[in-house]
Formats: structure tokens, C-alpha cells, sequence
């Protein structure tokens, strides 16, 4: 992935934090295992299980793992505003956005 578009992302993952936070709401139902939510969040945790274990195995450099892991930081965070919008789920789009991104970053991890 070059430069530019790390950084793209990573500003995308922090302004998704950053209104995220000015928009959630007290009175929202929260609901973490809805089957959308669920899918994305199961996913983002294998990969970064896939991520420590090529850390591990020297496949991946320590700053690689950590470039990955923000990218992961910002997808968790984007999938967390879209729950705010939404009375704690996602949409059907969204999930694929987000799904769209997590390919992204389970190319860059590799094997």
C-alpha cells in the first residue's frame, strides 16, 4: 500500500472517530452480536490474530504490524459509527464496505 493512501485512510479512521464520538447518542440500544456487526467484528479479530502470528513467524516486519493494525483500529472504528447511526446495527451496504476494507487489509497480511 503506498504512502498517500495509508495516510488517507488512517485521517478517514480518525474523522470516522472523531464524529462517531460528537454523534452517539446516550439513549442507543447497543446490540455487539447482531449478525452483521458480529460477522465484520469476528472477522477484524482473526486477522489480527493472522497478523500476530506472522509477526511471530518474521513474515511481517513490526512496523508492518502496526501500519495493519491502525488500518484495523479505523475499520473497527467506522463499523462502530455506522452501529451509532443505526440503533447498534449496520446496514446491508455498510457491511460491505466494511467487508470491502477488511479484503484490503487480508491481502497485505498474506498467507
Amino acid at each position: 500500500m503506498n504512502t498517500s493512501l495509508k495516510i488517507a485512510t488512517l485521517a478517514m479512521g480518525l474523522a470516522v472517530v472523531l464524529a462517531g464520538a460528537s454523534s452517539a447518542s446516550a439513549d442507543t440500544r447497543w446490540q455487539p452480536d447482531h449478525p452483521r456487526r458480529e460477522e465484520v467484528n469476528t472477522r477484524l479479530v482473526r486477522q489480527n490474530h493472522r497478523i500476530t502470528v506472522e509477526r511471530r513467524q518474521g513474515v511481517l516486519t513490526r512496523g508492518q504490524a502496526q501500519e495493519l493494525r491502525a488500518e484495523h483500529r479505523g475499520i473497527r472504528a467506522q463499523e462502530r459509527f455506522y452501529a451509532s447511526r443505526h440503533d447498534g446495527h449496520i446496514t446491508r451496504s455498510e457491511q460491505h464496505r466494511l467487508n470491502r476494507q477488511e479484503n484490503g487489509v487480508s491481502r497485505q497480511i498474506g498467507g
